[in-house]
């Protein structure tokens, strides 16, 4: 199996609700770096995973819409703990989408599989992995 990683970041506020997450219940901030892990059995015509500049932009893309954002605010997030958890799956699934509509190219149809990771800090990340 090939993979492929491309990195970025974004940064938000936020706030959870419920005891388990403490003085997590109030508003603050996170800047999230975020690895995307593209993977497929076999390379294509041109011997690539993927084009790792367009993987990049599309991550890029898909990270504007929450970058400087307060996800509290995010009406598709209402009645959700925005956690890392969450988070990962969120742009897993935003991803997949804009895998499917072509905007990571035809070389992509032959993706498999990809793996959202997003660290928090230096020490604690989560992870949405999930076939395509």
């Amino acid at each position: 199996m090939y993979s492929l990683t491309v990195r970025d970041h974004f940064m938000i506020a936020h706030s959870f609700n419920g005891e388990t997450f403490g003085p997590a219940q109030r508003m603050h901030g996170a800047t999230y770096v975020t690895d995307v892990t593209f993977r497929r059995p076999e390379l294509d015509d041109d011997d690539l995973i993927v084009d790792i500049a367009l993987a990049g932009q599309v991550l890029n893309d898909v990270l504007s819409e929450f970058h400087l954002q307060n996800l509290d605010d995010i009406e598709a997030f209402r009645g959700h703990n925005t956690t890392t958890e969450f988070m990962a799956h969120a742009i897993f699934e935003r991803l997949a989408l804009a895998i499917r509509n072509g905007h990571l190219g035809e070389g992509a149809k032959g993706l498999t599989a990809m793996v959202v990771t997003l660290h928090e800090s230096h020490v604690a990340w989560a992870s949405y992995e999930g076939a395509l």
